[in-house]
């Protein structure tokens, strides 16, 4: 494992609140070792994953929980997208007698009610996967001021339900997004998809938070994961 750091600057500069689920979708493609042909995506959103596959394919997949998102993401008579919740025993039925080149996914596999459970689904119908999850320790800051634990899981429940299945790669990296200032860094929390809890805050301790942080960047702790055999 190797574990880095990346900042992104000026992120009031983007009219877009998922800026870093943008460049880690980005990078998950970036980084495949092949061009694989029948893919199966967990946590498609509205294709960020999708738009950076720049070869033929022969299907994909793409399963999301938010009808809204899976009306954004892009179709065509190779593409199949699908409103399920990837927890959900209806969804793991309706793959069960599926074959997969690769299992993607991108920052959505950390809301996972039993990851475990659904690593041990996949591992029957593909041999690959290539992941990325947020882990416990984005917004590690604003859950010490606050004295508040994170909703999502942590670095070693994902390698460990992922460990259970498969030999894997894992690359840890805390991005850290700054800003010009509170304001738009507060904005920033509120508006995104990742919350460490903060969107739970009673009055008192977001003006806690709001007095105390003193930062001018915001943490999102990510771990990248490759497959390359079952076990």
């Amino acid at each position: 494992m190797s574990i880095k750091n990346e900042f992104s600057k000026h992120a009031n500069k983007y009219n877009d609140n998922n800026i870093i689920q943008q460049i880690i979708a980005k990078s998950l493609v970036r980084e495949l070792k092949s061009k694989p042909k029948k893919i199966l995506e967990l946590g498609c959103g509205s294709g960020q994953v999708f738009n950076h596959i720049n070869w033929e394919i022969d299907f994909y997949k793409a399963i999301d929980f938010s009808a809204q998102m899976c009306k954004l993401h892009p179709k065509n008579s190779k593409v199949e997208v699908k409103c399920h919740d990837f927890d959900s025993d209806e969804f793991l039925n309706e793959i069960k007698n599926d074959s997969y080149d690769i299992v993607l996914s991108s920052s959505a596999l950390q809301w996972s009610k039993d990851l475990g459970k659904i690593i041990r689904n996949l591992s029957y119908v593909t041999k690959e996967i290539n992941a990325v999850l947020f882990t416990s320790n984005t917004f590690k800051t604003i859950q010490n001021i606050t004295n508040s634990k994170s909703p999502i899981l942590s670095e070693d429940e994902i390698k460990k339900a992922f460990s259970q299945y498969f030999n894997c790669e894992f690359e840890t990296i805390m991005y850290k997004l700054e800003f010009d200032n509170k304001k738009d860094l507060f904005n920033y929390i509120k508006n995104s998809g990742v919350s460490g809890g903060s969107n739970a805050l009673d009055f008192k301790d977001a003006k806690k938070l709001y007095k105390e942080y003193g930062l001018n960047y915001l943490e999102f702790e990510v771990i990248f994961i490759k497959t390359f055999t079952k076990l």
